[in-house]
């Protein structure tokens, strides 16, 4: 139970913030590209409390953090209407790419975060813990979100791109999309791909904090 608690403490702000980000990334760029939806349900805001669904974002991860090795949640659906955009196929995408990008944008923030940490010596445990976890938890929802299966922003990325006949073919396994993950997840495919995808974007974080790194050794 006393690990558990530790555990929640540190990675309760760095989920929040992640949902958050992602969320209002997506709702943002839909605004821009002309859908309304999300805005007007009030989505566009940094406040977590908007974005959290007490069943996905709360009882979902603890649970299966108690029972498995493998955990998974997700916030509030986010509430689009592609038909109101000015290139609906188009911009799917762009919407979809928004919440991974910024995931990356944040993971990236909470790197420079620890590497403060780490010039100021700071050595309190929790600070460096809750860094660490920052890093982690964006990097593991931008590479989960990008599986390129129906309903995930992955599988939107993949319609957009293929031609109108073979996307609206692919669009058709939407409805199976959950349990098309749930097999992927069984059959550890999942864990392959976020490996593969987190340990590249975990690369270039480093790639891009270097300059950084090396002014401040």
């Amino acid at each position: 139970m006393d690990e558990l608690i530790r555990n929640l403490a540190v990675y309760a702000l760095p989920v929040l913030f992640a949902l958050t980000m992602h969320d209002a990334a997506q709702a943002f760029v839909a605004r821009r590209l002309g859908d309304n939806t999300a805005h007007a349900a009030g989505r566009t805001t940094l406040n977590p409390l908007a974005h959290i669904d007490p069943v996905g974002t709360i009882v979902i991860p603890v649970v299966m953090y108690l029972m498995t090795s493998f955990v998974f949640g997700y916030a509030k659906p986010l509430p689009l209407d592609y038909g109101q955009m000015r290139h609906p196929k188009r911009d799917m995408a762009f919407v979809a790419l928004s919440g991974p990008a910024a995931n990356f944008v944040m993971a990236l923030i909470w790197l420079i975060f620890g590497i403060l940490l780490q010039y100021f010596q700071v050595d309190e445990s929790f600070p460096n813990l809750v860094a660490k976890a920052g890093v982690q938890v964006n990097l593991w929802l931008m590479a989960f979100n990008l599986l390129p299966i129906p309903s995930m922003d992955g599988g939107r990325i993949v319609f957009s791109l293929l031609p109108h006949k073979a996307a609206y073919q692919f669009a058709r396994l939407e409805p199976y999309g959950f349990l098309i993950l749930l097999a992927l997840i069984l059959l550890k495919v999942v864990t392959i791909w976020l490996f593969f995808v987190g340990s590249i974007a975990g690369k270039l974080l480093y790639l891009i904090a270097s300059p950084l790194i090396l002014l401040l050794s």
